[in-house]
């Protein structure tokens, strides 16, 4: 956990930029009218009228399992659009959006998207896996919102940064010397920091891990070649299923400055046929006391009511948040103000194409505890042709906030009318 001193009037001001972004959360119309200087009576009408599905041929771009890209739509009375991406199948267990078309269409219609905290918190469900449909739905709701008031989301939610700084996150390479060749091409491409990823993790390509040594060479190679003022982190997507050799590794990283050490150990506990018996705080908690390197936990978590459970014991030394499991946008953003409310940072996880970056880089900006951007590495492995912008890192290391309104970074009509195969009703 951060101990670094922070100013009365420091303190005052970032709380109040935090208090900002939840007031947006409860209230979108209200936070949004106040945002470009109108009365709420004179927002558009954002009841939801239809809701649909745009499948694409990606044409040989890199997308998961080789699935169609799927773009769902929602579209008000006043005309204005929504989207976000849908993935037809994602690697964590339960992440399957194949079935959010006929969810959506049965729930959406006739609801107001400035009343989204009405119908996406998941309070009612807080002791089981959120709904990663509500997700979706949370993230095309203030896609729409801004869209209304012609602003990026972030401005809405009270954004105090203009840009963030990125780390290059590795794909799970193959071997010690893509490691080597991949660190320098980050450091030639302008990052300032990287991540490891070592091994397939829980994903489904890429070496295992191997376990007897728990990629320490990687780890004192990384360093060597990346050098001393280079930031690093590391993330071996929970595969030591020991606390002794997690330690083991943690005080290598320890050694050589590394600034993360995430997800190491499972989340939760499981059974041996994979069965969830509960959280896994008591090993966090003696791994998090042996080792110095903070514990990035909470990709993992099954909803966001379970933060505050790991946080009061000390199982996590900064707060990992992903939008799929915390409910969206909303959900990312009460995470963030109960890191904050604890001297805590909050990292969201970033992957996949522009909008799932963009769902989460939005957050970033909008609260004062943020401290990264997650960059898929190489920068090319997030594009898509139908996207009229490319999200990129600046000379400095940093990522530019974007400037079109809603999620910020417009689909390009012409190209994916090109790619469509079909409309999905």
């Amino acid at each position: 956990m951060s101990t670094s001193h922070v100013s009365r009037r420091q303190f005052l001001g970032t709380t109040a930029m935090g208090a900002a972004g939840i007031a947006a959360v409860m209230n979108p119309a209200l936070a949004a009218a106040q945002a470009v200087g109108v009365k709420v009576g004179d927002l558009p009408d954002l009841t939801i009228k239809e809701v649909k599905v745009y499948a694409t041929d990606l044409k040989g771009q890199k997308v998961l399992n080789g699935e169609t890209g799927r773009i769902a739509s929602v579209v008000t009375n006043s005309g204005i659009e929504g989207n976000y991406t849908l993935l037809n199948s994602i690697f964590h267990t339960g992440w399957d959006m194949r079935g959010w078309l006929d969810y959506a269409k049965g729930y959406l219609p006739g609801k107001n998207a400035w009343q989204l905290c009405s119908f996406t918190n998941q309070w009612d469900n807080r002791k089981g896996n959120f709904s990663h449909y509500a997700g979706v739905i949370d993230c095309l709701m203030w896609d729409i919102v801004g869209k209304a008031v012609n602003l990026p989301i972030y401005k809405i939610l009270g954004g105090c940064k203009e840009k963030q700084r990125a780390y290059a996150s590795s794909a799970h390479l193959a071997n010690i010397e893509a490691y080597e060749a991949d660190v320098k091409a980050a450091i030639d491409a302008g990052f300032t920091a990287y991540k490891i990823h070592p091994g397939r993790g829980q994903h489904a390509s890429g070496p295992a891990i191997a376990l007897e040594d728990g990629h320490i060479e990687e780890i004192r190679l990384v360093r060597k070649v990346a050098g001393d003022k280079m930031t690093l982190l590391f993330d071996d997507v929970q595969q030591y299923t020991s606390v002794d050799q997690a330690i083991k590794v943690g005080r290598v990283l320890d050694e050589l400055n590394y600034e993360v050490f995430e997800d190491p150990i499972p989340t939760m506990r499981k059974d041996g046929s994979g069965n969830v018996l509960g959280p896994n705080i008591e090993n966090l908690v003696t791994l998090a006391k042996a080792v110095k390197t903070p514990l990035h936990i909470g990709e993992f978590m099954p909803n966001m009511y379970m933060f505050a459970e790991f946080i009061k014991a000390g199982a996590m030394g900064v707060v990992r948040c992903i939008m799929d499991s915390c409910g969206g946008i909303s959900g990312m953003m009460k995470v963030a103000a109960l890191a904050e409310c604890n001297g805590m940072e909050l990292h969201p996880h970033n992957w996949g194409e522009a909008m799932e970056l963009a769902s989460h880089f939005h957050v970033e900006l909008a609260c004062p505890n943020c401290k990264w951007f997650e960059m898929p590495h190489p920068q090319t492995g997030q594009d898509r042709t139908y996207h009229k912008d490319r999200i990129r890192i600046d000379k400095d290391g940093y990522v530019p906030a974007p400037t079109a309104p809603g999620l910020g970074y417009p689909l390009d009509r012409d190209v994916m009318d090109k790619l469509m195969i079909r409309i999905e009703r």
